[in-house]
Formats: structure tokens, sequence, C-alpha cells
């Protein structure tokens, strides 16, 4: 999952555009431009937004066009993750119907999730460079319309084979869809206070869209008793928000706005019009093998993004852990049909509401700090991202964890296990928030936020991937209070990082060059941020 990164910034121009009539942008002549990835020649005239009050920047829009726009997004944001969980209360009776044999220390079962969550991890770094250039609009109409697609397969599939490699698609749809839906956010808010509330709406929303899916479809098992259904009503909620979507999703990527301004310029008057972003682009090719290594190499020389990824990605991957767990805690102690145990998981969905409203507060906090920032006076402190998630951590997922795992006798009612999921669900929704946000402003002074999120995101859908697989032996083998305790004393070890990086966070992002910038190839093509 990313999060909202730091959005286009417009320039504002020294001179008035050539040809009002055409459009509402400024120009800037510059002569014997050359550039290798660009049209050379004198007299070529670069386009920039018509100053500061200009009506097309998204920054410039109005707070209601501002919060139409967010608002469809943000209902994508619950909608798509659905459709990631929601296969898991079907789980016997795919296995019936497919032949499929889930073993005493490995769940066959799972790989359907484990290969949606996979199609996450690969699409969102391979892709993502496609959006800088399309845009937002058209690619997120583009990607949820081939995730319509991918339902119909999963609905009227044959073998599980079919199953396994569709769910791969439209699991990558769907985070390209959520990359698509954060970048929304900063394109078109254009500072931390007002980003403040979209973003923690925007992640909730997405965590809770992953979670809910069990807890939304258990009914279509219990009701109708065919696993198929829960790809028909999901194939006719996304057709039928294809139309919203399509109607009040408007282009918010400035530098894709200026971009057909000038095509326009160029087509109606043969001049010469470029944005500087079409001058600096290197090859598409190019951009994809970076987008594609930068991630990784960030990961293994970043000790706190290393730090940061594994936190992030345990608290996320326990979510779709969940789905594995509480079937065996609650139908082993409690001998619960399958599907009642994906409403059990609703209260890890309250969790994560609660773990919301803390959010909030963790913002104000965060914005706070800025009174008492010596090193950059004036500014937030990054490491304030993370003061939530202290308590979050240790109270609400190693906490949690502890509650779950010593709460599991048959003697207990089921809602005093319950009540541990819902802790676990406050401590992920703050701490998944928090590192995505941390992240983002550790890196964004030195351009490389976006692919340090794309390498938090890509670890997140991986663990989503393959933890859940060790679910079965773990809780077999341990037995339902030790399984859950070792995923309490793993929860406890990551914990402390967000300790450190409080204790010694202006030293790490010191020693980093790339938090600071001082890389040379920083200095050659700006990093990758937006």
């Amino acid at each position: 999952m990313n999060t909202p990164a730091a959005g286009h910034r417009g320039g504002r121009s020294s001179s008035p555009p050539p040809d009002e009539s055409l459009q509402s942008a400024s120009t800037l002549r510059v002569d014997g431009i050359d550039s290798p990835s660009s049209p050379t020649g004198k007299h070529l005239t670069v386009l920039d937004w018509d100053g500061p009050n200009d009506p097309g920047n998204p920054y410039n829009w109005s707070i209601q066009r501002k919060w139409i726009v967010t608002g469809a997004a943000l209902v994508g944001t619950f909608l798509v993750p659905l459709n990631g969980t929601s296969i898991t209360i079907a789980a016997q009776a795919i296995n019936q119907e497919f032949n499929v044999h889930d073993h005493p220390n490995f769940s066959n079962s799972y790989w359907p999730i484990t290969s949606w969550s996979l199609g996450g991890a690969l699409f969102i770094i391979v892709f993502l460079p496609l959006m800088e250039d399309i845009g937002v609009r058209i690619g997120y109409l583009i990607f949820y319309s081939f995730f319509l697609l991918m339902i119909i397969p999963q609905a009227l599939a044959h073998n599980f084979a079919t199953l396994v490699v569709t769910r791969f698609l439209s699991g990558g749809c769907v985070a390209l869809l959520a990359n698509t839906i954060s970048s929304i956010i900063p394109d078109i808010w254009g500072d931390d206070k007002s980003r403040s509330l979209p973003v923690s709406l925007y992640i909730v929303l997405y965590m809770t869209g992953s979670t809910l899916g069990p807890v939304m479809f258990g009914g279509v098992m219990q009701h109708i008793g065919n696993w198929r259904w829960i790809f028909y009503i999901q194939l006719i909620i996304y057709a039928a928000f294809l139309p919203f979507f399509y109607l009040l999703i408007s282009e918010t990527r400035g530098g894709v706005i200026l971009k057909r301004r000038a095509k326009q310029i160029r087509k109606s008057t043969r001049g010469k019009v470029y944005t500087q972003a079409e001058l600096d682009a290197a090859p598409l090719h190019l951009r994809l093998l970076k987008s594609m290594t930068r991630p990784a190499y960030l990961l293994g020389t970043e000790p706190v993004l290393f730090a940061s990824t594994c936190w992030s990605a345990f608290s996320f991957g326990t979510v779709f852990l969940f789905t594995q767990s509480v079937e065996q805690v609650f139908t082993g102690l409690y001998g619960w049909e399958e599907y009642s145990t994906g409403y059990v998981q609703g209260a890890v969905v309250i969790g994560e509401v609660l773990g919301f409203l803390a959010t909030l507060y963790g913002s104000q906090l965060y914005l706070k700090s800025a009174a008492r920032n010596t090193e950059s006076p004036g500014q937030p402190i990054p490491e304030a991202r993370l003061y939530v998630s202290v308590f979050a951590s240790f109270l609400g997922i190693v906490g949690g964890m502890f509650v779950y795992a010593w709460t599991s006798y048959p003697w207990l009612p089921w809602i005093a296990p319950a009540v541990g999921l819902a802790m676990v669900g406050f401590g992920i929704q703050v701490v998944v928030s928090a590192v995505a946000d941390y992240i983002t402003d550790a890196y964004a002074e030195s351009g490389y936020a976006g692919s340090a999120v794309s390498a938090v995101a890509a670890g997140e859908n991986a663990v989503a991937a393959f933890l859940p697989l060790a679910a079965e032996s773990m809780y077999t083998t341990l037995g339902y209070h030790w399984a859950s305790s070792l995923l309490g004393f793993l929860a406890l070890l990551l914990s402390f990082a967000p300790v450190v990086f409080i204790w010694k966070g202006r030293q790490l992002r010191a020693r980093s060059p790339f938090m600071q910038g001082d890389v040379e190839e920083t200095k050659q093509d700006g990093g990758d941020e937006r």
C-alpha cells in the first residue's frame, strides 16, 4: 500500500502566455536547449502555470471540487480491496469443488490470496511509472476496467489454476488503483495540515476494505451456499461504480495537465511548446528499469527503510494472517461454521476505526512539533509521526496478540479473543499509517519518497502473501496459545524500531545519503518525487 507523498508543485512564470486564447498557462522563452530526450533547437518555449492562481492548477480548485474528487477516490479505496480477502470464507467449498487438499502443515486453499498479494507487490513496482505518463484519471479507469474484467473468470472458473492466475492480475490492479488514489490527495491538497484528514481517511479505508471481505461476504456462504456468488455480487458492485468513477474522478496530476496543454498548443500553432517535464523525461524503458531496481536497492542499503518495512509489513500481513488463524481458533474452540469466523473479523475492523481516531491525534502532535524543531525551524519533526505508533504497537499489536493467545480457551466466551483482535486492529491501523507518513517525510527532501514508499508497499504485499501460509503449520504444531504468542514476540521485537527512530532519528537521517540527497543520481535527475 502506498501513502500520499509530495505532490506536484506548480511553478510561477516570468512572462505572459503567447496566446491566451489557447490556454491559461504561462510560457518561458528558452534559447539553445539541447536535451537528449527532447526536441532541440532555438526558440523553444517551456510551458508553465499562468501564475499562482491559475484555475487549471488542482491546488487552486474550490474546496467543494477537491472533496468531490477526493471522496470519489476514497470510495474506490474502500471497494477494491474487498476482492482480496472475501474468498477466504469459501475455502472449504472451493477445495471440494476443485479437489484441493489442505494438509496439517500447509493450506493449499490459500494460494488464490497469495497470488493476489504477489500481484500487488509486482505491479506496484513494474507499472507505476506508466501513471506518470498517462495520468491519474485515464490510468485509474484503465486498470479499474481491467480489474472488473478479471472478476468474471473468478466467478466462472472451472479449475483452481484459473482462480490463482486471475487473482494475481486483479491483485496487481488493486495495488495500482490504490497508488493512483493515494497520488490524488497530494496533487490537490497543498500542505500537511490540509492533507492530514484525507490521508488518514485513505489509509483507514484501505485497511478496513482489506479486512472487511470475510465480514461482508460471509452471508453469501451462510444463506446462498455458492461461493461463486461472492464474485457475482462483486461484479455487480464494481460494474455499478464504473460510471461513478468515470464522472467524478478528474485528472489531478499537474504535470499531465500542463503536458496536455502543451500538446494542444503544438497541434494548433505548430510551435515548439513543451513542459519542463517533457524536456527532462528519461525514456520509458529507463524509468521502468529504475522503478524496479531503486526500491530494492534502497531496501538493502537503508537501515531505517528496512526496519520500517519489516515493522509495517508484519503489521499489514497480520490482517491476512487473521483470515487463516481466526478460522482455526474459532472453529476449533467453539465449533463455529466457516462463514461465522468471517463475521468475527469485524472486531479487527472496529479496532482499525479506533486506530483512525488515534492517527488524527497523531497528526496534531506532528504539526505541533514544528514549534520545537531546531534542525529545520518551522517544519514538523519527521519522527513526530511515530509518537502515537509506539503506544499502538506495544499495547495494540503486542498486547492484543497476547490477549488473543491466552484467552483462546473453550470455557471463555468468544468475545475475549475478539477483544484481542480489536486491539491488534487498532495497532495495525496506527503503525501502517505512521510508517507510510514517516518514510514519506524522511525521504521527501531528497526526492526519493516515491521509491522508498514503493519499497514499503511491496514489502507489505509480499508478507501478506506468504505470512498466512505459515498459519496452518504454526497453529497446528504450536497450538493456539503459543502460535499467537510467537507472533506477539515478533511484534515486540519490531516495536522497538520506532523507539530507536525517535531517539536517534536525526542522526540516522544525517547518515543516509538518500535522505540527505547527497548521491550523484539525485543531482543528475532530481530523484523520483512526483
